[in-house]
Protein backbone atom coordinates (compact mmCIF):
# COMPACT_ATOMS: atom_id res chain seq x y z
CA UNK A 1 0.00 0.00 0.00
CA UNK A 2 2.91 2.30 0.70
CA UNK A 3 4.21 1.66 -2.80
CA UNK A 4 0.94 2.74 -4.38
CA UNK A 5 0.89 5.92 -2.27
CA UNK A 6 4.38 6.89 -3.41
CA UNK A 7 3.44 6.08 -7.01
CA UNK A 8 0.40 8.32 -6.74
CA UNK A 9 2.59 11.13 -5.38
CA UNK A 10 4.99 10.83 -8.33
CA UNK A 11 2.23 10.76 -10.94
CA UNK A 12 0.43 13.67 -9.34
CA UNK A 13 3.57 15.83 -9.68
CA UNK A 14 4.70 15.32 -13.30
CA UNK A 15 6.77 18.50 -13.47
CA UNK A 16 9.15 17.38 -10.74
CA UNK A 17 9.76 14.01 -12.40
CA UNK A 18 10.26 15.57 -15.82
CA UNK A 19 12.75 18.16 -14.58
CA UNK A 20 14.71 15.57 -12.60
CA UNK A 21 14.90 13.17 -15.54
CA UNK A 22 15.54 16.03 -17.95
CA UNK A 23 18.54 17.28 -16.01
CA UNK A 24 19.97 13.75 -15.87
CA UNK A 25 19.44 13.33 -19.60
CA UNK A 26 21.16 16.59 -20.40
CA UNK A 27 24.27 15.79 -18.39
CA UNK A 28 24.70 12.41 -20.07
CA UNK A 29 24.17 13.72 -23.59
CA UNK A 30 26.59 16.62 -23.17
CA UNK A 31 29.26 14.32 -21.75
CA UNK A 32 28.99 12.03 -24.77
CA UNK A 33 29.72 14.80 -27.26
CA UNK A 34 33.44 15.23 -27.59
CA UNK A 35 35.87 15.81 -30.40
CA UNK A 36 38.22 12.99 -31.29
CA UNK A 37 41.72 14.16 -32.15
CA UNK A 38 43.94 12.26 -34.61
CA UNK A 39 45.53 9.22 -33.00
CA UNK A 40 43.27 9.18 -29.92
CA UNK A 41 41.08 6.28 -31.01
CA UNK A 42 44.03 3.93 -31.07
CA UNK A 43 45.24 4.99 -27.62
CA UNK A 44 41.93 4.27 -25.88
CA UNK A 45 41.09 1.11 -27.85
CA UNK A 46 43.30 -1.22 -25.81
CA UNK A 47 45.52 -2.14 -28.74
CA UNK A 48 49.16 -2.73 -27.69
CA UNK A 49 51.51 0.15 -28.49
CA UNK A 50 53.70 -1.85 -30.88
CA UNK A 51 50.64 -2.31 -33.09
CA UNK A 52 49.73 1.38 -32.94
CA UNK A 53 53.10 2.33 -34.45
CA UNK A 54 52.65 0.08 -37.49
CA UNK A 55 52.56 1.30 -41.07
CA UNK A 56 49.62 0.65 -43.32
CA UNK A 57 49.21 0.74 -47.08
CA UNK A 58 46.15 2.45 -48.55
CA UNK A 59 45.41 1.18 -52.05
CA UNK A 60 42.65 0.58 -54.56
CA UNK A 61 42.63 -3.09 -55.61
CA UNK A 62 42.61 -3.97 -59.29
CA UNK A 63 39.67 -5.66 -60.92
CA UNK A 64 39.72 -9.42 -61.00
CA UNK A 65 40.25 -11.18 -64.32
CA UNK A 66 36.63 -12.30 -64.47
CA UNK A 67 35.13 -8.91 -63.62
CA UNK A 68 33.49 -7.30 -66.65
CA UNK A 69 31.65 -4.28 -65.30
CA UNK A 70 32.58 -1.48 -62.97
CA UNK A 71 30.45 -2.50 -59.99
CA UNK A 72 33.10 -3.10 -57.35
CA UNK A 73 35.75 -0.82 -58.81
CA UNK A 74 36.79 2.28 -56.90
CA UNK A 75 36.91 0.86 -53.38
CA UNK A 76 39.93 1.67 -51.23
CA UNK A 77 41.44 -0.74 -48.72
CA UNK A 78 43.84 -0.52 -45.80
CA UNK A 79 46.33 -3.33 -45.43
CA UNK A 80 48.97 -3.73 -42.74
CA UNK A 81 52.56 -4.23 -43.82
CA UNK A 82 53.34 -7.75 -42.67
CA UNK A 83 56.32 -8.28 -40.42
CA UNK A 84 56.99 -11.98 -39.87
CA UNK A 85 56.32 -14.84 -42.28
CA UNK A 86 57.77 -18.32 -42.47
CA UNK A 87 57.03 -21.61 -44.15
CA UNK A 88 55.28 -24.09 -41.92
CA UNK A 89 57.41 -27.27 -41.94
CA UNK A 90 54.44 -29.62 -41.49
CA UNK A 91 52.21 -28.53 -44.39
CA UNK A 92 54.38 -26.08 -46.30
CA UNK A 93 51.88 -23.25 -45.86
CA UNK A 94 52.99 -19.71 -45.16
CA UNK A 95 52.55 -18.93 -41.46
CA UNK A 96 52.70 -15.65 -39.61
CA UNK A 97 52.81 -14.42 -36.04
CA UNK A 98 51.21 -11.14 -37.09
CA UNK A 99 47.64 -10.70 -35.78
CA UNK A 100 46.86 -8.11 -38.48
CA UNK A 101 48.21 -10.07 -41.46
CA UNK A 102 44.81 -10.77 -43.01
CA UNK A 103 42.71 -7.94 -41.56
CA UNK A 104 42.82 -5.56 -44.51
CA UNK A 105 41.82 -8.10 -47.14
CA UNK A 106 38.23 -8.35 -45.97
CA UNK A 107 37.52 -5.89 -43.18
CA UNK A 108 38.90 -2.44 -43.93
CA UNK A 109 37.21 -1.25 -47.11
CA UNK A 110 36.30 2.38 -47.87
CA UNK A 111 34.44 4.28 -50.59
CA UNK A 112 37.13 6.93 -51.08
CA UNK A 113 40.82 7.54 -50.53
CA UNK A 114 40.04 10.39 -48.13
CA UNK A 115 37.89 8.16 -45.92
CA UNK A 116 40.70 5.61 -45.68
CA UNK A 117 43.24 8.34 -44.83
CA UNK A 118 41.06 9.83 -42.10
CA UNK A 119 40.46 6.37 -40.60
CA UNK A 120 44.22 5.72 -40.48
CA UNK A 121 44.86 9.14 -38.93
CA UNK A 122 42.18 8.60 -36.27
CA UNK A 123 43.91 5.39 -35.21
CA UNK A 124 47.36 6.99 -35.28
CA UNK A 125 48.76 4.79 -38.04
CA UNK A 126 51.43 5.98 -40.46
CA UNK A 127 50.25 5.32 -43.97
CA UNK A 128 51.55 5.08 -47.51
CA UNK A 129 49.13 5.64 -50.40
CA UNK A 130 49.56 3.57 -53.55
CA UNK A 131 47.95 5.49 -56.37
CA UNK A 132 45.56 3.66 -58.63
CA UNK A 133 47.10 2.88 -62.04
CA UNK A 134 45.21 4.31 -64.98
CA UNK A 135 43.56 1.50 -66.94
CA UNK A 136 44.75 0.87 -70.48
CA UNK A 137 41.85 0.95 -72.90
CA UNK A 138 42.07 -1.82 -75.44
CA UNK A 139 40.20 -1.48 -78.68
CA UNK A 140 37.59 -4.15 -79.06
CA UNK A 141 37.23 -6.26 -82.19
CA UNK A 142 34.27 -4.17 -83.38
CA UNK A 143 36.27 -0.97 -83.17
CA UNK A 144 39.12 -2.52 -85.14
CA UNK A 145 36.77 -3.78 -87.86
CA UNK A 146 34.96 -0.44 -88.05
CA UNK A 147 38.24 1.44 -88.39
CA UNK A 148 39.29 -0.87 -91.27
CA UNK A 149 36.05 -0.22 -93.12
CA UNK A 150 36.36 3.52 -92.54
CA UNK A 151 39.87 3.47 -94.00
CA UNK A 152 38.64 1.45 -96.98
CA UNK A 153 35.77 3.87 -97.68
CA UNK A 154 38.06 6.89 -97.33
CA UNK A 155 40.42 5.46 -99.97
CA UNK A 156 37.61 4.80 -102.47
CA UNK A 157 36.18 8.33 -102.20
Amino acid sequence: MAATNSLQKITSQPRVVRTTLGSLWRTFSSDALMEVKPGEVGMVSGIPEEHLRRRVVIYSPARTATQQGSGKVGKWKINFMSTQKWENPLMGWTSTGDPYANVGDSALSFDSEGAAKSFAEKHGWEYVVKKRPTPVLKLGIRTKINSRFLKATDQTN
